[in-house]
């Protein structure tokens, strides 16, 4: 194990478990994939699915009522986090197709696009925003309300894409799966919510490794599909590296377009800081359990990658930024720097 000195240097850096855990899960994939594509009731695959369905029950399970409906009265902030996520993303990389699409990185490309249709975070962009000292029942309210939209918004993104490329998507075949595979778990756990908010309390310290474990067992399986099929045989590593600085540049201009429009909208500082953090991030959850039923078989590891660097990411800058921002004085933080 490292000494407390590292981890707290791997901490102040963003820098934590998971993220290595996830790098980890690509190697072991790529040395050992026959785990990873077997089928069956119990395969991996299959308990991932599984694993998906109980992340979302506990998710409706833990959810305040309260919270959400005092989140309800700032409609501006609500607004501008959404069309954010839903609306400046993919508006920012459907112009860099051209640029961006060749037959070798197509689905590089896809996975692109995948990343600025996908909704926000729920757990790290709260962290964020309670770091930094910013709204944390509106960072609440958003950042649950946009995993349920996401699930609408993000196939149909999708569906435009694809249809162009592919022909034929049937994004009601898709939002038909997903409703069943997410929506049905919240709203199941919002049912219980009353009579198992004891037993939601007790567990809220434990689910976030709950997620985790999914996430990684999503990521493992997906990436043995893809490398059983040699999907990754036509990305060189000059990919990867435009790929890491593509997914940067993405951070933050929307960041600073963010940070520009909350002060011409005149937001108070925890305002700004809740869409700052809020709207510049995307949901490797929702990223993982989507590309599961948009994307089967060997297209998964490919497609995840581009989500799986812009969550590594994310977590580093938003760590240094909320953590900068913590440390500025109530007096000095009406100009908020990305």
């Amino acid at each position: 194990m490292p000494n407390p000195s590292f981890r707290s240097l791997l901490a102040r850096a963003g820098l934590d478990w998971f993220i290595i855990a996830l790098l980890s899960m690509i190697g072991l994939a790529k040395l050992w994939p026959q785990p990873g594509i077997q089928q069956g009731l119990f395969s991996l695959s299959s308990l991932a699915t599984y694993g998906v369905s109980l992340i979302f029950f506990f998710y409706g399970l833990k959810l305040n009522f309260g919270q959400l409906r005092e989140g309800l009265r700032n409609y501006r902030l609500h607004l501008l986090i959404h069309l954010t996520t839903f609306i400046v993303f993919p508006a920012i990389i459907l112009p860099l197709r051209s640029l961006l699409l060749t037959p070798e990185t197509a689905l590089l490309w896809l996975g692109i696009f995948y990343v600025a249709a996908l909704p926000s975070t729920v757990s790290s962009a709260v962290v964020m925003v309670s770091i930094a000292g910013g709204n944390i029942p509106a960072a609440i309210f958003n950042a649950s309300i946009s995993s349920l939209i996401g699930v609408f918004i993000t196939p149909l993104w999708m569906s435009f894409l694809l249809a162009t490329t592919q022909g034929h998507f049937d994004v009601g075949n898709i939002v038909g799966k997903l409703t069943i595979q997410v929506i049905l778990p919240v709203v199941l756990g919002l049912l219980l919510n009353r009579p198992l908010v004891r037993l939601a309390a007790w567990l809220k310290p434990y689910l976030r490794y709950f997620d985790q474990v999914v996430i990684l067992l999503i990521v493992y399986t997906a990436f043995c599909e893809s490398f059983a099929h040699h999907s990754f045989e036509a990305i060189s590593a000059g990919d990867l590296l435009w790929l890491a600085a593509l997914m940067l540049g993405l951070f933050f201009l929307v960041f600073g377009l963010v940070n520009l429009i909350s002060r011409w909208l005149h937001f108070n500082r925890e305002d700004r800081i809740t869409a700052l953090f809020c709207g510049s991030k995307k949901s490797l959850i929702q990223g993982t359990v989507m590309a599961t039923v948009l994307f089967p078989g060997s297209l998964g590891g490919v497609v995840l990658l581009p989500i799986m660097v812009y969550h590594a990411l994310q977590l580093i800058m938003a760590s240094i930024l909320a953590q900068r921002m913590a440390r500025q004085q109530p007096a000095k933080t009406d100009v908020i720097q990305p």
